[in-house]
């Protein structure tokens, strides 16, 4: 899968992910500092799913219209450390295959996932 994932994911889950196989750009890597809205933009324009813990890709794509192609997955969880948030991601992202065009919201004990508005 390819993924892009924003600065705030920590780099256990990145090498967590990139073990499992995963195609990983990550942001902290690479540039370092841009804005939400560049972050999806670079996700758009490379076709890349978007794995984040910020909640402001909501306000961008539902209330802003910014599009997400391939999507965006919001992590909600409350992990003990980040080994066990790699643990927990690589895990839910290899749970589905549909995570193209939704934004889905991973909390502890379920999954929601909405389709992505039409740009």
């Amino acid at each position: 899968m390819r993924l892009l994932a924003n600065e705030n994911i920590p780099s256990q889950v990145v090498v967590g992910l990139r073990g499992a196989g995963h195609d990983v750009f990550w942001v902290r890597e690479s540039r370092p500092g841009i804005s939400d809205a560049t972050v999806l933009e670079l996700a758009a324009a490379d076709a890349r799913l978007l794995i984040t813990f910020d909640k402001d890709f909501g306000e961008l794509v539902f209330r802003r219209g910014q599009s997400a192609s391939q999507g965006v997955v919001l992590f909600r969880l409350s992990l003990p450390s980040p080994e066990a948030a790699a643990k927990s991601i690589v895990a839910v992202m290899a749970s589905r295959d549909d995570w193209a065009g939704h934004f889905s919201v991973v909390e502890d004990d379920r999954i929601r996932m909405v389709p992505l508005p039409r740009s």
